[in-house]
C-alpha cells in the first residue's frame, strides 16, 4: 500500500466551474495553465503542484482519490470543505 504520493489539483468554488475546466482538459487544454489561471489554492503558483505528501495529510475525500484512483488521470469534481477539486495523481510509492 502506497504511503506517499505526488499530485496536482485545481480548486474552484463551484461544481459547474470544475466540470467546465475538466471538459477543457479533455479537449487538450494544459492542466497546469488552467490551475494557474483558475485555482483558488496557493498551489496555483506551481501550476497546481502539491508536491509529495503522506497518506492522511489531506482531507479524506482528497486522499481517497490520490491513493486509490488511477494515476495520470484527471478525477473530479471532488467536493471538500475547501471547494471543488480536479485532482491528478502523478505518482505513488
Amino acid at each position: 500500500m502506497a504511503n506517499k504520493a505526488c499530485a496536482r489539483h485545481i480548486l474552484v468554488k463551484t461544481r459547474e466551474e470544475a466540470e467546465a475546466l475538466k471538459a477543457k482538459i479533455a479537449k487538450g487544454a494544459d492542466f497546469g495553465k488552467l490551475a494557474k489561471q483558475h485555482s483558488t489554492c496557493p498551489s496555483k503558483r506551481r501550476f497546481g503542484d502539491l508536491g509529495e505528501f503522506k497518506r492522511g495529510q489531506m482531507v479524506k475525500a482528497f486522499d481517497d482519490v490520490v491513493f486509490k484512483k488511477p494515476l495520470l488521470t484527471v478525477h473530479g469534481p471532488i467536493k471538500t470543505r475547501f471547494g471543488w477539486h480536479l485532482i491528478e495523481t502523478i505518482y505513488r510509492n
